[in-house]
């Protein structure tokens, strides 16, 4: 069996706009053990039999209903993630996704029941969006426009997470480029949250199969509504080494970028070490149909494929065309293309 390691890095910054922080996250690299500590520097650990948890809440409802929404998601989740509870949660995919779905909808109730208590608090709602890594998957969990991201050295940059938001739908509805969503002036409008007075939260799941080397990165949209994912893919190419370091980088990204909304950024690094004779498995990833803009380095390098087949075709044709309309001057490019290639009469 592979021995998987994971080492975390996460940190929350207030902007330079806004004068308190709505964003609330935790991180635990050993569930197993209960521990919720981040470390400060690049620390290796074995996963764990319960393997470990990132989480990003991003609170919003104005003045301090919005850190109290996302504290109290963060605080839920915590509350659920504990050993007693995951020995029944981790039998299978299916159960592992119905425990965090359940969790995110306990969070949801908690600050619905917290808004009915405290009329301050009235209007206050909170995204969210969890990695779970265990065993050699990531299972993600999400409600609202936070992303989960990861990168890996040989497949580029894949976003996990599809944004519960107005532009996405745009987007689905081919109403709307991916390319236009990034600037679009909604592009802050979500379409679903925790603590939403109307219509109780509905977050989606998604499954990911580990690679060595992968690097996941969830995000309040303080850095991926200010940084495009050409960006993102950027900075933690350059820092892949140094997640702490990558974390900051990130963070300062966004800063530079403008800085106007809270930004927080949660990292995991796995490094998978394969035992003696064991063959990589032949599973295949599940992949969640996303927008295009999910691989910046793969969607370029179509785009330059495309360009190269279009001008070979269009050649082509001119060739075809010179040969029937205009046959002296064919004979004519024939000769010189041979001339170039060094090709002598036969």
């Amino acid at each position: 069996m592979s021995d998987i390691k994971i080492k975390l890095a996460a940190g929350t910054n207030v902007g330079l706009v806004r004068t308190n922080n709505e964003d609330n996250f935790v991180a635990s690299r050993d569930l197993t053990a209960s521990d919720w500590t981040i470390p400060q520097v690049d620390e290796q650990i074995d996963l764990g039999e319960y393997g470990a948890l990132l989480v990003v809440a991003d609170g919003m409802g104005g003045a301090n209903a919005g850190e109290v929404a996302s504290a109290i998601a963060i605080e839920t989740i915590q509350s659920k993630f504990v050993p007693e509870n995951l020995e029944d949660a981790v039998q299978s995919d299916e159960t592992i996704l119905q425990f965090m779905v359940n969790a995110v909808k306990s969070a949801d109730l908690n600050i619905l029941n917290r808004s009915k208590e405290d009329e301050k608090t009235m209007g206050m709602g909170t995204t969210i969006v969890m990695a779970w890594i265990l065993g050699n998957k990531a299972y993600i969990c999400w409600c609202g426009d936070s992303r989960c991201y990861v990168f890996n050295e040989n497949l580029g940059l894949t976003r996990l997470s599809k944004d519960h938001s107005y532009v996405q739908e745009l987007v689905d509805r081919g109403e709307l480029s991916p390319e236009n969503a990034h600037n679009h002036p909604y592009s802050n409008v979500i379409t679903r949250c925790l603590g939403d007075l109307q219509n109780r939260a509905v977050p989606d799941t998604h499954i990911h199969y580990l690679k060595d080397g992968d690097i996941f990165m969830l995000c309040s949209d303080g850095l991926c509504g200010l940084c495009v994912d050409e960006e993102i893919i950027n900075v933690i190419h350059d820092h892949k080494d140094d997640i702490n370091e990558c974390k900051n980088e990130l963070i300062s990204a966004a800063l530079n970028a403008g800085g106007h909304d809270n930004v927080t950024v949660v990292m995991g690094a796995v490094k998978i070490e394969a035992s003696e004779g064991e063959e990589n498995s032949a599973e295949e990833e599940l992949v969640t149909e996303l927008d295009e803009t999910i691989r910046p380095e793969i969607r370029h390098s179509h785009k330059v494929r495309n360009t190269l087949l279009i001008l070979v075709l269009i050649l082509v044709i001119a060739g075809v065309c010179i040969y029937f309309f205009n046959p002296p001057l064919y004979e004519q490019i024939s000769e010189f293309i041979k001339g170039l290639f060094g090709q002598e009469k036969s």
